[in-house]
């Protein structure tokens, strides 16, 4: 099988532009002739690796000079780059080959996540998810932050197209470094440490937003005597409504891609690695259920606000109602009296003052009383 290979690998036509050792210009120049030198690269980290451990080397590789040393030493390279421009991909995507739909897709970002194969090449996209600490959960608070990993995986090269301002690879990489057993595996392995770091913090982000869904669920059905709110907090469910939205997002598509890896045969993916993604896919699919019961949770929990909130206004009306009718007897009688008629009964009479104020204290008492029985005050 392995002389199938090699000739196979001999007689293919190569995807990629012929590297050129002695060129008159410096190997990365082409990548982005418009950069300004002073500015820092979009590229973070760029080594090879050979039976699992990073080739020393006085400085780090251009992607260039990292391809052409895998060409002639074997290993494979792993490139990661964040958030680079047209300009600075373009050369990149020319030395390795990659798929113009593709390219433009890492760039660009704002991506769902997804998993395409062009020729040799897999491209991968998760959505990385993060969750924002607040001292309080508020109807404006940010309670996840989303970002975007690209990742073309090849059969010697790995890049990987970061977007956002967290989700950084580099403790990922420095971990893989340490399991060189694991890392001799290849570009596969790479793929599958990236997309169980995702689900991980999928995983994570999961147990915060979970807190934050008891402590709303709390204020929304204690009493008004323990420091409830009384439907004031449908704010607050609507914000959390939408962050987990946006949580289901990058979720849901990405279980069929971790499906694919972990059961269908790929040739650019090791055997002994698809075992693993089955894993992930496992703790995705966990996270899914988890993210699709906040969102059922946070349903239940607006509508007992608002039930709440209807209730709490059917209370106050019946109050101003049990008012309304005790203080209509001492209207009324005091408008019958209020009247200018020159003969009217009881206008003479010594005692009729004191007479119509006990009726009205004792018809309010007696109204009072049967309001505040019945539950009306």
């Amino acid at each position: 099988m392995s002389m199938i290979r090699d000739l196979r690998a001999a007689v293919r036509p190569s995807l990629r532009p012929p590297f050129r050792k002695n060129s008159g210009t410096a190997p990365y120049s082409a990548y982005d002739a418009t950069r300004d030198p002073s500015a820092s690269s979009a590229v973070v980290d760029c080594a090879v690796y050979r039976d699992g451990r990073r080739v020393a080397a006085p400085s780090a590789p251009t992607p260039h000079e990292a391809m052409l040393q895998v060409q002639e030493e074997g290993g494979f390279a792993w490139i990661g780059l964040h958030e680079p421009t047209d300009a600075e991909f373009a050369g990149i995507a020319r030395e390795f080959g990659l798929h113009p739909l593709a390219v433009e897709d890492a760039v660009h970002a704002h991506q769902r996540p997804k998993l395409e194969r062009y020729d040799d090449t897999l491209f991968t996209v998760f959505k990385t998810i993060h969750y924002v600490e607040h001292a309080e959960l508020t109807a404006t608070s940010e309670v996840v932050e989303t970002g975007e990993v690209m990742c073309f995986t090849g059969r010697d090269f790995v890049i990987t197209v970061r977007h956002g301002g967290k989700g950084s690879l580099r403790a990922l990489r420095h971990r893989l470094q340490d399991d060189p057993e694991l890392l001799a595996k290849g570009p596969s392995a790479v793929l599958h440490a990236i997309a169980d770091h995702v689900v991980d913090g999928y995983i994570a982000v999961a147990e915060a937003v979970q807190d934050d869904i008891d402590e709303v669920e709390i204020d929304v059905f204690s009493s008004p005597a323990k420091g409830g709110r009384r439907g004031s907090d449908a704010g607050r469910i609507y914000q959390l409504k939408r962050e987990v939205l946006e949580f289901k997002r990058a979720v849901s598509p990405l279980l069929r891609p971790m499906q694919l890896l972990s059961e269908r045969p790929m040739r650019l993916i090791d055997p002994d690695i698809q075992k693993y993604f089955r894993d992930v896919a496992d703790h995705l699919a966990r996270v899914q259920e988890e993210v699709l019961g906040f969102d059922e949770l946070l349903n239940s929990i607006l509508q007992a606000n608002l039930a709440q909130a209807t209730v709490t206004q059917n209370e106050d009306m019946r109050k101003i109602t049990s008012w309304a009718a005790i203080i209509a007897v001492p209207t009324m009688i005091c408008g019958v009296y209020g009247m200018n008629f020159d003969y009217m009964p009881e206008l003479d009479w010594k005692y009729g003052y004191p007479l119509v104020l006990g009726v009205i204290g004792a018809v309010c008492f007696s109204i009072h009383r049967i309001l505040k029985r019945n539950g009306w005050l």
